[in-house]
């Protein structure tokens, strides 16, 4: 395999620089540049030379054998200023002495390749260079610890005896090995299905403390959605007037509620507008809407519009759409927020005995906002606690969500009179969604697209 070079540390000049080269060439390489072959595992400091044997620079220099790397090849690495002007010169050194420049992720590649790490592992590599919140940091540590894989792994094996277990009854026929009677088979399988929705569950809280959630504030013009949305995040970032139609675009603003990423969205008052720049906002209202993981419509607590359902409706008939306010109420995507509790007689509270919660608040006076935060919290399952938890993609959780529906279609067979053999290729079916997730089964297209998003150097 071809030797790979790159600058491993950040684009920019800094106190030190590294330069990473890993393949065949790499004992060569280092020889060249250091003048000796450096023994594995030992730090050097020594001046990096060039073709005529003058310094480039003067850093640390290490040596680590095949496998035991990374990258599970030979792999030399120096560390040296980190001016790039300086880093450019070493790189080019290395690649007039046989390497070629890595492509993003490379490295993290070709220890998956050999074996080093498994996909979660690669994927927690970037997670952690690009988390934004202390809890998603830990989540993508534990998850470069092997803690998610080692629950996949666990889940394998599980269905694995469980296919030992339904096949051998297939194989053996004629030995009338009957396993769908005993008994085993329901109990195993209910086993699995309990332990598949219970690691869904955590790879859905995994998704949120990586992704966060996209939180859009909709409702009348002036009824608070720009107040609500700096009491929420902490600060005068949105525009506060009397003047309906203040707000003409989407303001979106990134915060965190106790180490929880939230995208918060305020958007233009909904009405007919007869100003263009105003109707373009309210168009991109919708947009906003339909990607959004929870809808917060503001109504004024001081006036007589008091059902949420009515003023949708309204709504989107003023627009010229169709008829949609109950998709929010059955998608269980809709907490109406009845605001400006200091102007009416309405007590401050929770009230989660409808189709939708409700809460009531003051977001000119910082009043409930700290019940709508817990809120937040609540309805995305969240756990401020990182400990025994991971980070985990859409591609993690659709997998999961196919091993689990094969179970069930599999569960269904055992009152079939074939259910032996459907129950078989559901199980199959299962195993290979999950050992997606690791990597023992993907495509190459999938493994491109996973890398392809790597930093350079790594």
């Amino acid at each position: 395999m071809e030797t790979i070079v790159a600058i491993a540390t950040a684009v920019g000049r800094g106190g030190l620089g590294v330069v990473r080269v890993s393949g065949d060439r790499s004992a060569f390489i280092a020889m060249a540049i250091l003048g000796f072959k450096p023994k594995p595992r030992h730090a050097y400091y020594k001046s990096f030379k060039d073709i005529s044997g003058d310094a480039i620079d003067k850093g640390i220099a290490l040596f680590f054998s095949k496998p035991y790397s990374f990258t599970g090849e030979d792999v030399f690495e120096l560390q040296g200023h980190g001016g790039p002007v300086v880093l450019d010169m070493i790189m080019q050194r290395c690649i007039a002495l046989g390497a070629r420049s890595a492509r993003p992720g490379e490295f993290s590649e070709r220890a998956f390749l050999n074996d080093k790490i498994d996909l979660t592992q690669a994927e927690a590599i970037a997670d952690l260079i690009n988390a934004e919140s202390e809890a998603a940091a830990r989540c993508a540590l534990q998850s470069l610890q092997g803690l998610f894989s080692n629950k996949i792994q666990l889940l394998l094996d599980k269905l694995i005896y469980l296919r030992v277990h339904i096949e051998s009854s297939i194989d053996f026929s004629e030995e009338e090995i009957d396993c769908l009677s005993d008994g085993k088979v329901k109990i195993m399988l209910n086993d699995l299905k309990s332990s598949i929705a219970t690691v869904l569950q955590e790879a859905k809280q995994g998704a949120i403390i990586r992704e966060g959630m996209n939180v859009v504030i909709i409702g009348r013009p002036n009824v608070g959605k720009s107040s609500l949305l700096n009491a929420l995040a902490g600060n005068n970032y949105a525009i506060v007037t009397d003047i309906a139609g203040t707000t003409r675009d989407a303001l979106k603003e990134h915060i965190h509620i106790g180490g929880m990423p939230i995208h918060i969205i305020d958007t233009a008052g909904l009405r007919y507008a007869l100003d263009e720049v105003e109707r373009i906002g309210i168009e991109r209202t919708w947009l906003e809407i339909n990607h959004a993981d929870r809808v917060l419509l503001i109504m004024d607590s001081s006036t007589r519009e008091d059902d949420p359902e009515t003023l949708l409706n309204a709504i989107y008939s003023e627009q010229g759409l169709q008829k949609q306010a109950c998709s929010l109420i059955e998608n269980k995507r809709l907490t109406v927020i009845r605001n400006k509790a200091d102007l009416s007689a309405e007590s401050i509270g929770f009230n989660d005995q409808k189709d939708y919660p409700t809460i009531t608040m003051s977001a000119k006076y910082n009043k409930g906002v700290e019940m709508l935060r817990n809120h937040l919290k609540c309805v995305m399952g969240y756990n401020s606690l990182s400990e025994g938890k991971f980070l985990a993609r859409r591609r993690h959780i659709e997998a999961l969500e196919t091993a689990q529906q094969a179970i069930l279609v599999g569960e269904s067979q055992l009152l079939g009179t074939t259910g032996d053999e459907l129950l078989a290729e559901d199980l199959r079916v299962a195993q290979q969604a999950l050992s997606e997730i690791t990597g023992k089964f993907s495509a190459d297209d999938l493994l491109g697209e996973i890398f392809g998003s790597f930093c350079i150097g790594k």
